[in-house]
C-alpha cells in the first residue's frame, strides 16, 4: 500500500489469485469464514404441515468443492510470525484444517460458537444445529490480549445474526454477528494491525475490524455480496470520520 494511512482494501476478485500477490509475513490476523461444503449433504427443503417448507439448503457456492489443503501454505506464508489464524468451519472440514495446518504452527486449538437461537428441530429427531467451530493456530510470541480466566474459554455464545444487522438483500446464509467477530479481533490483534478475510461475504469482518481501529483487506467474488460489503465498510469509515471531526472541534 502506497498510502501509509490506508484503512481498507476490498477487492472483487478470486482470492486464490489475490493472495499470491500479498507479501510474505505481512498479515497480522487472518479471520475468515470459507465454504463448509455442507450443501452436498443437504436433503433439500423440509416439508412442514400447514406452512411453507423450511429451506434446508445453504447456497450454490457451498456446493463447489472447497479444499483446505489448497490454502494452508499461502496462509502460513503471508502471516506474520506474531500473527493468528482463525477459520470458521464445520464438522466435515475441521479434521482437514487440522491435518494441513497443525504441523505448521506451534499451537493449534479450536473454539466453539454456540448459537442461542438456532433453527428448531421441527420433527424433534436429533440435536439442534446450535454450534459452529473455529479452528485457530499461532506460533510462540503471537499477539494475544488475554482478558480474564473467565472470559478466555474457547467457547463464545451469542444469537445468530438477526435483523436489523442481518441483510435481507442480498441474504447471506452464513452472515456472522459483528459482536463475536469483534471479540476475536480484540483478542488476536492490536490497533492498526492488518486483518485479512479472503472470503469476505457481506463484509462483517471488515465492519468489526474498522470499528476497532484495525486495517482491513477483504476479497469477495460474488458481485452482490461484494456490493453489500463495500457499502457496509464505507459506512463505518464515514461514521468514524464524522466522530473524529466532532472530537476535533470540541474545545
Amino acid at each position: 500500500m502506497k498510502d501509509p494511512n490506508w484503512r481498507k482494501c476490498i477487492l472483487r476478485a478470486d482470492s486464490r489469485d489475490v493472495i499470491k500477490h500479498i507479501p510474505d509475513n505481512s498479515i497480522d490476523f487472518i479471520l475468515t469464514d470459507p465454504p463448509y461444503n455442507l450443501g452436498q449433504h443437504s436433503t433439500g427443503n423440509i416439508p412442514l404441515p400447514g406452512r411453507s417448507a423450511m429451506n434446508n439448503d445453504v447456497a450454490e457456492w457451498d456446493m463447489v468443492d472447497f479444499n483446505p489443503e489448497e490454502w494452508a501454505d499461502e496462509f502460513v506464508r503471508i502471516l506474520k510470525p506474531t500473527g493468528n489464524l482463525f477459520i470458521f468451519t464445520s464438522y466435515n472440514q475441521l479434521g482437514r484444517w487440522y491435518n494441513c495446518l497443525d504441523h505448521k504452527f506451534d499451537t493449534s486449538n479450536f473454539m466453539v460458537w454456540h448459537k442461542t437461537n438456532p433453527a428448531p428441530k421441527i420433527f424433534k429427531a436429533g440435536f439442534l444445529n446450535s454450534c459452529e467451530m473455529i479452528f485457530t493456530c499461532w506460533n510462540k510470541k503471537h499477539t494475544w490480549n488475554f482478558i480474564s480466566q473467565k472470559e478466555m474459554h474457547n467457547f463464545i455464545e451469542s444469537p445468530i445474526c438477526m435483523r436489523p444487522e442481518r441483510l435481507s438483500n442480498p441474504k447471506h446464509p452464513a452472515q456472522k454477528p459483528v459482536a463475536i467477530l469483534k471479540k476475536m479481533i480484540e483478542i488476536a490483534s492490536n490497533e492498526n494491525d492488518i486483518v485479512f478475510d479472503p472470503f469476505m461475504g457481506v463484509g462483517s469482518v471488515g465492519v468489526a475490524t474498522l470499528e476497532l481501529n484495525r486495517r482491513f483487506i477483504g476479497v469477495e467474488l460474488d458481485p452482490c455480496y461484494f456490493q453489500a460489503a463495500s457499502e457496509r465498510v464505507e459506512k463505518v469509515i464515514v461514521m468514524s470520520d464524522k466522530e473524529a471531526m466532532t472530537r476535533y472541534k470540541q474545545p
